[in-house]
């Protein structure tokens, strides 16, 4: 007998869990009750640094978005899009292919016509950012005719110096700062965000190592704006009702600057395969820039499949065309296209459900890595959170940061110690120099016993073949502010584990056991 479309689709479904209970158990939560996850063989099997995690929601999920076969972005992306933005408390979060090309639109909106002409970016302006770090960070601002400036980071928190911003600031010159949460770990989210206000500069967070991490600034920021999601704002405080510049109340990275992004490539905190998101902080002329720089440049806002919202699509004369000609057709930015598929949207909505479990496992794993660690701070130097001066078994001890510290007439909130709370993405080793071993020595031993190290990312950036060729070909292609004492420690020095929520006990202590074996046999 004849079975109906819908009826079709529950049984394949229902096949689609099962496949999954029986082939992606691996893939599960450490902390899963579901059984099937085969016992951890150490030196056998590998400890990758970072990885999916998942169960059947995510493989229904995405069977279920391909048997609809609508593909392009949709409904799945509309409805991912505002869990995002509700999360993290913006006003808005615009899907894009991958978080590299969330930071290439997040830049490249700054140089629209369309924004106020003393503060868009153009040729030969300057952004400030950070020498230590991911090359997709800084390649927009040069893709765009800008000029990178780079300053030093802070070996212990992988962050900028803030001391630095003012050795780089060129009025008139100096347009916006570009920096990430490294490793999960807030930059010095007080100074940075009272610096941009103080000069009128764009700030753009990158966010991809760091969703679910939360900050507390110490001061009153001038110019405080609403910061309500346009789905409705979900602080980590329900009951504060304060606009996020002026709260001493925890608030999540990617909710401070004008413009921030996301990854969901599958070692960051969720995964959609690929994946990424530009994050419209408080100010909503920014959604239809995103938009049109990720859709081709075009200047209408009509979402795919739907025309004629603003009532005038041949009522339009922009540029030298003729008046009349079909807005869906006109373009006010040089763009791309670079969306992503419904399919992985709704594969991103299944995570969803799960990022408050994933953001807890990452904290947790941490304090077990640093717990185990502790007797081996003769040979290493551990991440810290930026404004913590160390850490102990209860807890971390953070710096008493006074008013005189701070720009005198900003005024201090009743919380005068900032604070913050990394979602890690991964646990950092800084080898000593005065070690009886190198980085190198220890992340091929790492390697042998199968366990997943990585150094952070491009090491200093000005050091890459990359950069050095520019600097080469195109002098002033960028400039530096100071040393880089501190981005070459880290290129030199260090080396991170996973922390990511598929680590079971047993591959911690793994990690554990390996890395204390190799340092007291050295």
């Amino acid at each position: 007998m004849a079975s109906s479309p819908e009826e079709i689709k529950i049984e394949i479904l229902r096949l689609t869990r099962e496949y999954s209970r029986l082939s992606h158990a691996a893939n599960l939560p450490a902390q899963s009750s579901q059984p099937g996850r085969k016992e951890f063989r150490p030196g056998q099997d590998t400890v990758p640094y970072a990885g999916r995690v998942f169960d059947g929601d995510e493989v229904e999920a995405a069977v279920s978005s391909t048997l609809d076969f609508w593909l392009t972005l949709g409904r799945e992306g509309e409805a991912f899009e505002k869990q995002l933005a509700q999360y993290l408390g913006v006003k808005r979060s615009i899907l894009v292919n991958s978080g590299s090309s969330a930071n290439l639109l997040a830049v490249s909106v700054l140089t629209s016509a369309k924004l106020p002409d003393d503060r868009r970016i153009k040729p030969g302006d300057e952004v400030i950012t950070v020498a230590a770090g991911f090359p997709t960070t800084v390649a927009p601002i040069i893709q765009n005719g800008a000029v990178p400036v780079f300053i030093d980071a802070d070996p212990l928190t992988l962050n900028a110096r803030v001391e630095m911003l003012e050795a780089a600031f060129v009025p008139g010159k100096t347009k916006a700062i570009l920096m990430a949460h490294t490793l999960g770990n807030p930059f010095d989210l007080t100074a940075v965000t009272e610096f941009c206000r103080r000069n009128n500069l764009w700030l753009i967070e990158d966010n991809c190592d760091a969703l679910g991490s939360a900050y507390t600034l110490s001061v009153e920021v001038s110019d405080v704006r609403d910061q309500r999601s346009e789905y409705g704002s979900q602080p980590l405080n329900p009951s504060n009702s304060e606009p996020l510049l002026n709260s001493s109340t925890p608030r999540l990275t990617g909710s401070f600057g004008d413009l921030s992004t996301q990854s969901f490539y599958p070692p960051h905190h969720l995964t959609l395969g690929e994946g990424g998101a530009v994050n419209v902080v408080h100010d909503m002329k920014f959604k239809v820039l995103v938009e049109s720089f990720r859709d081709w440049g075009r200047d209408c806002w009509c979402a795919s499949g739907v025309d004629n919202t603003c009532n005038k699509r041949f009522g339009w004369q922009l540029g030298d065309l003729p008046e009349g000609y079909d807005h869906k057709y006109i373009y006010s930015h040089l763009g791309y296209n670079l969306k992503p598929l419904d399919i992985q949207a709704a594969i991103g909505r299944a995570q969803m459900q799960k990022l408050p479990a994933f953001v807890e496992a990452r904290r947790r794993n941490w304090e077990t890595l640093r717990r185990g660690l502790a007797v081996l701070e003769e040979f290493i130097d551990f991440q810290l959170p930026t404004h913590a001066t160390a850490w102990t078994p209860d807890g971390f001890v953070w710096e008493d940061r006074s008013p005189q510290r701070l720009n005198p007439s900003t005024p201090q909130l009743p919380n005068s110690s900032p604070r913050c709370a990394p979602s890690w993405f991964g646990f950092m080793l800084m080898i000593k120099p005065d070690a009886p071993f190198t980085r190198t020595e220890l992340s091929r031993h790492l390697d042998e016993k199968k366990i997943g190290n990585r150094t952070l990312f491009g090491g200093n950036l000005v050091r890459q073949p990359a950069f050095t060729q520019l600097r080469k070909e195109t002098p002033g292609a960028f400039r530096v502010a100071g040393d880089l004492n501190g981005a070459d420690a880290i290129m030199n020095r260090a080396v991170f584990v996973g922390v990511y929520p598929g680590l079971t006990p047993a591959m911690l202590d793994y990690i554990i056991e390996t890395i204390s074996g190799f340092c007291r046999r050295k």
